[in-house]
């Protein structure tokens, strides 16, 4: 996946994968009465809702011939692809190129600094491209977790949600938090394959059965919001909107804010969590250079925001 060889390799699983999960009648063709060796389609009839040849479909599901653009338009629509899953297959032809890379700021920008300050409820983290968590307020620390007790290597949201007990129970459904964390990243992979990062983290995971099960069915999502709900110790369920902003100075970094609907028992709840946050907290940076106390945390305040290590 990381080499030149390896992304057709990849395009040809992604191909693999998709037509499996279809069956003739869901795309409107005849069922031949023929047992099948495999679930889901044959690749004559993907060729066939693709108007292209049998042996082309083969050649380029077996990484020996590139597919232009309009063929892969056909087999996305063969294949009924979302929008996602149609940016992920042109992101590994290569149509578009994968994004041009872009310089990894492990410190975090002013800018981005001072939007987590002045958050006083709204829980928010600053992520990489592949989840590593660079700074967090007092807010998200206590709706998730305390990130300033781990590692700073083990800062990453992704290996947090697989392997903090805190962060996992606090998800109400944490299988389709993790699955949809594991299908962000499977997005990341074409838009830059050789990420070093990404390479790092993988490695890391390669123990977890529900991750590389995740993995291995490709499934990608490239949301910039959604909906989750939370189970919390103190204030009981929680149910937040996310959202995510880039910054222009730093598109590596993105901040996810949670807010809650007006009037609503959550926003009344996370209102009741982030008065505990203030009133618990110890006063002053944990650790760290001199910032902003309101930003990082080790210990509810506090700031801890080195430059991370590679996940």
């Amino acid at each position: 996946m990381s080499t030149s060889g390896g992304r057709p390799k990849e395009l040809g699983a992604f191909l693999r994968t998709r037509r499996a999960e279809l069956t003739p009648q869901q795309v409107g063709l005849p069922s031949d009465g023929a047992p099948r060796r495999v679930a889901g389609l044959r690749r004559a009839e993907v060729a066939r809702l693709a108007s292209i040849s049998t042996d082309y479909y083969t050649r380029i599901e077996q990484g020996r011939m590139p597919a232009s653009t309009p063929v892969l338009d056909a087999l996305v629509r063969a294949l009924r692809l979302s929008p996602d899953q149609r940016a992920y297959l042109l992101g590994l032809a290569g149509r578009p190129p994968a994004e041009p890379p872009v310089r990894a700021t492990a410190e975090v920008t002013e800018h981005n600094r001072r939007l987590l300050a002045q958050l006083a409820t709204g829980p928010a983290l600053v992520l990489t491209r592949t989840m590593d968590v660079l700074a967090w307020n007092p807010p998200a620390a206590a709706l998730l977790t305390d990130f300033g007790r781990h590692p700073v290597r083990d800062r990453n949201y992704l290996w947090l949600l697989f392997n903090d007990p805190v962060l996992r129970s606090r998800y109400r459904d944490w299988a389709g938090g993790a699955r949809a964390c594991v299908a962000h990243l499977r997005m990341h992979t074409a838009r830059r394959p050789d990420d070093p990062r990404l390479h790092r983290l993988l490695a890391r995971m390669a123990d977890h059965v529900d991750f590389q099960r995740w993995w291995q069915a490709r499934e990608v999502a490239a949301q910039g919001s959604g909906n989750k709900r939370f189970r919390h110790p103190l204030v009981g369920d929680l149910t937040l909107d996310w959202d995510t902003l880039t910054s222009a100075t730093a598109p590596d970094q993105h901040i996810v804010v949670w807010t809650a609907e007006p009037g609503s028992a959550s926003e009344h709840r996370l209102h009741a969590l982030a008065a505990r946050t203030v009133t618990t907290a110890p006063p002053g940076p944990a650790t760290g250079t001199a910032t902003d106390p309101a930003i990082g945390t080790g210990t509810g305040t506090g700031t801890r925001h080195g430059a991370p290590e590679p996940a």
